[in-house]
């Protein structure tokens, strides 16, 4: 088998992962109800999630960096599987959120390890499309294992949507297993390196920038299906119809964001995509009840927000050329910090206001991510022709369409 198709397998395992990831949001009612909570304490669901995921990855990976990396992938799947089947098995709020730490601890270890084991399976020309590869196996959760899993959540019962996913991670192991060969250990990261990182201006505004982007995308996007059944009036059916035309667009919009990048370069990309981000929140808050317009406005929602996601990736690395999986590794701890935040602000919104106000204060959150970049990149003083000059040439040696 060759080394791209060792890569592909690698994605359909992070299909799984990914799944286990983002379903919470596609059945979040399902659960509320079934576990008697309300919707906001569902919610913290998600939170716990990224807490667990962004604090505890990091000590993982530095606790197992002599671990060869084929035999912590296959243990980071077998966790994997634990905290599934736990979903399963054990019914009640304590152990639900005992699952969800498991899965993101898991899922987090895999996540990392399988980015720099694709990275080594690809020639050094090819690196950045293994892992943009990898990535699509994650957006493609959102496109069929979202959609899918709350049909059978609808037709049967939630909990077998985490049995499901059980299974099919025994067989993620077994193909890891068979395909992927052995690597070299990865080299520990200092902490003393990342602190440094952190303290440089420029990067520590270029991370402000993904915590406002991806919090306000999180306040809106955690309640999201009890948003379409409430709000705009949508039945089961429409509800699916709706998570996967978001799927659809999230694929698209991350394509299409790391060609803009290559293209335009990554400032135009990223101030413009998060405007119409906040834009389209605005517009889907005052639509809300017209499911004729909803559903559209899902889908550029969806096409907005995932356009900022490989153009921020390659932002962040022309900061720190050097240092480019210190900065990667960064950003994501940041990201689901800020999924963690924005579950927790959604939560506080519905109980304290109303299930319609998350998607105006979601566009708050990402407005401010815009300014905040705009402000960053100069938009607010006279532009520089030869800050321009610089952009494209540095987009031309870097290759943005590879983090497409």
């Amino acid at each position: 088998m060759s080394n791209a198709w060792k890569i592909y397998m690698l994605a359909i395992v992070s299909f799984l992962v990914g799944t286990s990831e983002f379903i919470i949001a596609g059945i979040l009612d399902q659960v509320a109800a079934d576990i008697g909570v309300s919707l906001a304490a569902a919610g913290q669901l998600i939170t716990v999630y990224s807490l667990a995921y962004a604090f505890g990855t990091p000590f993982l990976m530095a606790a197992t960096a002599k671990v060869d990396r084929k035999r912590l992938m296959i243990y980071s799947l077998a966790v994997f599987v634990v905290g599934n089947f736990a979903a399963l098995a054990f019914s009640g709020y304590g152990f639900l959120i005992v699952s969800r730490v498991i899965l993101a601890l898991s899922s987090g270890v895999f996540v990392v390890t399988s980015l720099t084991v694709a990275a080594k399976l690809a020639p050094p020309e090819k690196q950045g499309s293994a892992i943009a590869t990898l990535v699509m196996g994650f957006s493609t959760a959102l496109i069929v294992g979202v959609p899918l899993g709350r049909l059978i959540s609808s037709l049967y019962n939630w909990q077998l949507v985490f049995g499901a996913i059980g299974l099919l991670g025994v067989l993620g192991i077994a193909l890891v297993a068979y395909t992927v060969p052995r690597t070299e250990n990865e080299r520990p990261i200092p902490l003393r390196e990342q602190v440094r990182l952190l303290a440089n201006p420029k990067i520590a505004v270029a991370l402000l920038i993904t915590l406002f982007w991806i919090g306000g995308y999180s306040i809106t996007y955690t309640y999201i299906s009890p948003f379409l059944l409430d709000i705009t009036g949508l039945s089961e059916r429409g509800v699916s119809i709706g998570l996967f035309a978001l799927g659809v667009a999230s694929l698209v919009g991350s394509k299409l964001g790391g060609f803009s990048t290559d293209k335009w370069g990554y400032r135009r990309t990223l101030v413009g995509g998060m405007t119409l981000h906040a834009t389209i929140l605005v517009l889907i808050s005052l639509l809300a009840h017209s499911p004729a317009f909803v559903i559209p406005l899902l889908m550029l929602w969806a096409f907005a927000a995932w356009s900022s996601g490989p153009t921020q990736q390659y932002h962040l690395i022309t900061l720190a050329p050097e240092a480019s999986s210190i900065m990667l590794s960064l950003n994501s701890s940041v990201l689901q910090l800020a999924m963690a935040a924005g579950a927790g602000i959604g939560g506080v919104i519905v109980e304290q206001s109303s299930l319609a106000a998350v998607s105006w204060i979601g566009a708050a959150g990402v407005a401010v991510a815009a300014l905040v970049a705009a402000a960053a990149f100069g938009y607010f003083r006279p532009a520089s022709a030869a800050l321009r000059r610089k952009e494209a040439e540095l987009a031309a040696k870097l290759g943005a369409q590879d983090l497409s």
